[in-house]
């Protein structure tokens, strides 16, 4: 299926969308492909990321980073990958807003204690940063380790969460349900 691509400043952050047009049965295009500047992944032809296309991504994902937004409305599909990686993107998807998980903690969540590393190659090879979020990903000891994006922005994603998450505790007087956005594995 034939796969665009759009470059976009968002809240500040160069990223590239990868975009595909809705196949049978599904209503709006997809997003396959969330990339920052420098992955492979998203070399090829450019469009404007201001096109309907990719508008709603963009809006989206703006509103996310200026912690208007928790989760995603948007159709989006991770359509690449190992077994072992979809595996380890699924457990990223667990992961609550707000929180963070240890390398150690992800790969004994998928029944794989000692895949540490592998684990964290995985996380890192994420085709969809911020949607699955593999930035709530830290070292053995609470500390920041790799981001495609870079640690600063891997620490500004994680305070952003977190100062939201505090926010809707203490606002909230019930459980609110999690939002979930359309997507296929």
């Amino acid at each position: 299926m034939h796969q665009r691509l759009a470059r976009a400043a968002v809240e500040g952050i160069p990223l590239t969308l990868r975009v595909r047009e809705p196949r049978a049965g599904e209503h709006a295009p997809v997003l396959t492909g969330l990339f920052f500047d420098g992955d492979r992944r998203a070399e090829g032809p450019l469009e404007s990321a201001r096109g309907a296309l990719f508008s709603r991504f963009a809006r989206e994902l703006a509103e996310y980073l200026r912690g208007e937004r928790r989760a995603f409305g948007f159709a989006w599909a991770i359509e690449e990958g190992t077994p072992f990686q979809r595996e380890v993107w699924r457990a990223l998807e667990a992961i609550p807003y707000g929180e963070t998980r240890r390398y150690a903690e992800l790969a004994q969540t998928i029944g794989r204690p000692r895949a540490v590393r592998a684990v964290g190659a995985a996380n890192a090879r994420n085709p969809m940063s911020i949607v699955v979020p593999c930035h709530r990903v830290v070292g053995a000891d609470g500390s920041l380790t790799g981001y495609a994006g870079g640690l600063a922005l891997k620490a500004r994603l994680l305070a952003l969460e977190a100062a939201s998450s505090s926010s809707a505790r203490a606002a909230r007087t019930g459980g609110a349900p999690r939002a979930s956005a359309s997507r296929a594995w």
